[in-house]
């Protein structure tokens, strides 16, 4: 075959995959179209809802409101959503097997998360977790921990917050003249902390003079464009652009290759290191793990459970905080009385007496959790508690966003911010029913890292909020408005976080 002949022959058969995988799409949009004509469909294929609601997690929350059963169908998806606690016990709990994240869910994060803990079921899913529980649940590991993020706060970010307090304008930073992006900052921050937990490495993201690393923004991409991946009406528009490398998906391939050089760049270091008698937990994955696809795989989870997070929670918090200054007031009294005036956290059991603090973080992650929904697909024909018929691979959505919005669950104050719903009588922070807040998920797959989670935000707020005064940037009458969030696999702020004035030191 000659070498025109080839060509040829390579070029028809993709026009002929193309013209069946298109062809596909339509009998599937038309079929899902014609079949479903409610107007909860209709909605969502017309984008009206935007007309009333800033973000579609505020849709889904007024629509799972309104619903007798808190639970609604995006039939063009394929989609059941639920804000009912009965249901999300039921999922998450009770037939957790039949309700695994599912190989659909797993083909649209697949080359982003590969086989990380986030992305598989099964027997690798149990291995990673056992792996990470038996190291994260040892009292040395928190305290590590403890000592990576107070050194983090104390030789970068207060002497970077400190520079703009003082009008310093600060090169490759979002921000001049005491104003800030402090999104942008978090983001930063717990990078670098997850890093040097994580992996033993320090990338330096929070250093004045470092500009934000290509890994991050294409990090920050991947995340971005995997999550549309789940918006689209059918997989195989998103199958066939990957396969034609068109648009996003062309986009996608450029970030995640980054990714992965990154990813290899650790694990190199590590080996070339040692990694033997090292604390953090990779070291402790490649003592029993040699495949370097899979410890890429467990380096990008990583990443995702200790940056994206612990950054959206945080923009979040400050956002309400300032706010509210009596609640900014109530942290400062209480760490007087804990820690002392003037003082800083000394380890671990400090952070745990906190109980106002923690009442403050978890009810800032109620009404704006760091991971918005989470998927999971039916394996068998199944039926909710609340009645709802579920069959054989059909996709089924819990809303962490939409259920801190329910007055059947927070009462009739549920909009209001208020971290006295999480403290009994005594001050004493009191734990909810965690398939009510399943902002850690609940049931098998609880987070890991939790604690670890605590004692990052915890650490941050005190040391910002007793050392700086901090207010919103944007004029009074846009202080209240609804915060617009971008697509991604967490919450964050579209345009960047909201815009801080560090006005220098409070207190010390």
């Amino acid at each position: 075959m000659t070498e025109l002949q080839t060509s040829w022959f390579s070029l028809s058969f993709i026009l002929v995959c193309s013209f069946l995988l298109f062809s596909r799409i339509f009998r599937a949009l038309r079929q899902r179209y014609l079949w479903c004509n409610c107007e909860i469909c209709h909605v969502y294929l017309t984008s009206s809802w935007t007309k009333q609601f800033a973000n579609l997690c505020d849709w889904y929350s007024h629509l799972l409101s309104k619903s007798p059963t808190k639970t609604i169908h995006i039939h063009v998806l394929g989609n059941i959503v639920t804000a009912n606690p009965n249901n999300v016990e039921y999922m998450l709990k009770t037939r957790f097997d039949n309700f695994p994240k599912g190989k659909p869910f797993s083909a649209i994060l697949g080359d982003f998360l590969g086989h990380g803990i986030f992305n598989v079921d099964g027997d690798s899913w149990r291995f990673q977790r056992k792996m990470a529980r038996l190291e994260l649940d040892r009292y040395s590991i928190r305290s590590f921990a403890f000592e990576i993020v107070n050194n983090e706060i104390e030789s970068r970010l207060i002497p970077l917050l400190s520079s703009f307090s003082a009008g310093k304008s600060v090169s490759g930073f979002d921000g001049n003249g005491g104003v800030l992006d402090l999104q942008d900052v978090f983001r930063r921050f717990s990078f670098d902390s997850i890093c040097r937990f994580s992996f033993g490495l320090d990338p330096m993201c929070l250093e004045m003079s470092v500009p934000l690393s290509e890994f991050a923004v294409s990090f920050d991409l991947a995340s971005r464009l995997s999550a549309e991946r789940a918006m689209t009406a059918s997989p195989l528009v998103w199958k066939v652009k990957r396969l034609l490398n068109l648009g996003s998906e062309k986009q996608l391939k450029v970030a995640i290759n980054v990714v992965n050089m990154l990813a290899k760049e650790v694990i190199r270091q590590k080996r070339k290191m040692g990694f033997s008698n090292h604390m953090d937990l990779l070291s402790r994955f490649m003592r029993t793990v040699n495949d370097e696809s899979y410890l890429r795989d467990i380096v990008v989870s990583f990443l995702l459970a200790g940056r994206d997070t612990i950054a959206s929670a945080l923009t979040s918090f400050f956002w309400l905080v300032v706010n509210h200054p009596d609640v900014e007031a109530a942290i400062c009294a209480e760490a007087d009385r804990v820690i002392g005036p003037n003082r800083n956290l000394k380890n671990f059991e400090q952070v745990q007496k906190l109980h106002y603090l923690k009442a403050a973080i978890y009810e800032s992650m109620r009404l704006y959790p760091p991971i918005q929904f989470d998927s999971k697909f039916c394996l068998y024909d199944d039926v909710l508690p609340d009645g709802t018929v579920v069959k054989r691979g059909t996709r089924v959505t819990y809303h962490p966003y939409a259920m801190g919005r329910l007055e059947e669950i927070w009462g009739s104050d549920f909009m209001e911010f208020k971290p006295e719903r999480w403290l009994r009588n005594d001050g004493v922070f009191r734990q909810e029913n965690p398939f009510k807040y399943p902002v850690f998920q609940a049931g098998l797959r609880v987070c890991l890292g939790k604690e670890m989670a605590m004692v990052e935000l915890k650490s941050v707020a005190l040391a910002l909020l007793r050392r700086f005064e901090i207010k919103l940037a944007t004029p009074p009458s846009q202080r209240h408005t609804q915060p617009r969030f971008s697509p991604g696999l967490t919450a964050t702020f579209s345009g960047g976080g909201p815009r801080l004035s560090v006005a220098g030191f409070r207190r010390w």
